[in-house]
């Protein structure tokens, strides 16, 4: 199914900013994640978002909920432009800052981790959903890191190990690597900074060297991909309502539509707390699954089945700059912001 220029027209006049992206399913923005030694996100995600194995993923879920296991690939800064170490506070370096990840920030010894050899060379594979161009910075914790406090700037080492500009091969980036010398439980930092976007990724790796390991991290099986949780919905104060949007063959002028994958938007884009917000959301080929977004009294709405696209004005409750997020049901993913003052 096409959304052709029309209803776009429209669509556009609810929510002047609306995002649309004409992309193919599950490529709406770059994505990933260390899946080689895996990352924290990656291996919660592995032993499983309802019911994870060991205690720090069970944590994590306390804290944070189930859905940053499910959105394991989208630890990231959208205007980073390698500004890493200014916009990320210590102690929230896993996190990347972002309130959503807080759960992969614990300061903790009991890190599923893996095994690995002193001064070997090593094969990293970085996971990507969204493959673009770009650079990255592979950091180890210095000798005497303590997993146990909050991991800061200064435990890492200054320059990476490794500095690489890979390109994708089925769906992930792949380095080799000579790996510091290093005894006991360590962590690895990665920087995926696009050059394409000031768009940047994170991701916080534990290994371990020359001793036995008592939390081997999970091996992801297959090429896992982001499969969010649809967020559980209570009744918002007003009753969003759905209008689905029939795409006619063509424009009237002989023009073939214009096919849409996705798109979101907001309008106005910036509110007081309180203020209700237009919400705008489309799907081509496909049903709008949820509309998600940390700024809204109700977390996520989920329209009616078989709505392709969707409106309602919600209320704008958490001060600060939120992401807005529609995800169709084919895979298709679009954002946008929202700030409330």
């Amino acid at each position: 199914m096409q959304i052709n220029r029309k209803a776009l027209a429209a669509a556009t006049l609810a929510a002047p900013t609306l995002l649309v992206l004409a992309v193919a399913p599950g490529t709406a923005s770059a994505h990933g994640t260390m899946s080689n030694p895996p990352s924290r996100t990656m291996v919660c995600y592995s032993e499983g978002p309802e019911n994870p194995k060991s205690a720090a993923c069970k944590q994590a879920v306390a804290i944070g909920g189930t859905q940053p296991l499910y959105d394991w690939n989208e630890v990231n800064i959208a205007d980073a432009a390698g500004r890493h170490r200014q916009i990320i506070p210590d102690g929230k370096l896993c996190s990347a800052g972002r309130d959503k990840y807080r759960g992969f920030d614990q300061a903790r010894a009991d890190w599923p981790a893996t095994s690995m050899t002193a001064g070997a060379t090593h094969t990293f594979r970085y996971r990507a959903t969204a493959p673009h161009k770009g650079s990255f910075e592979l950091y180890m914790t210095r000798d005497g890191y303590d997993p146990s406090s909050p991991l800061k700037w200064s435990d890492l080492e200054a320059k990476p190990f490794h500095v690489a500009n890979p390109t994708v091969v089925d769906g992930f980036y792949t380095m080799t690597a000579k790996l510091p010398s290093r005894q006991g439980h360590h962590l690895i930092y990665a920087i995926w900074q696009r050059s394409d976007s000031p768009e940047a990724f994170y991701s916080c790796s534990d290994v371990v060297f020359g001793q036995s390991n008592p939390a081997p991290a999970p091996t992801p099986s297959g090429t896992p991909t982001a499969t969010p949780k649809p967020t559980p919905t209570s009744a918002p104060t007003t009753r969003p309502t759905t209008r689905p949007t029939e795409p006619a063959p063509g424009n009237g002028n002989g023009t073939a539509p214009v096919a849409i994958n996705a798109g979101v938007g907001v309008s106005p884009v910036s509110a007081r707390a309180g203020a209700r917000v237009r919400v705008t959301a489309v799907c081509g080929g496909s049903q709008v699954r949820n509309v998600t977004s940390t700024a809204f009294a109700t977390a996520g709405y989920r329209p009616a089945a078989g709505t392709t696209s969707w409106s309602a004005n919600v209320r704008a409750t958490r001060p600060g700059t939120h992401g807005v997020t529609v995800r169709c049901a084919n895979g298709g993913v679009a954002r946008t912001s929202l700030t409330v003052r």
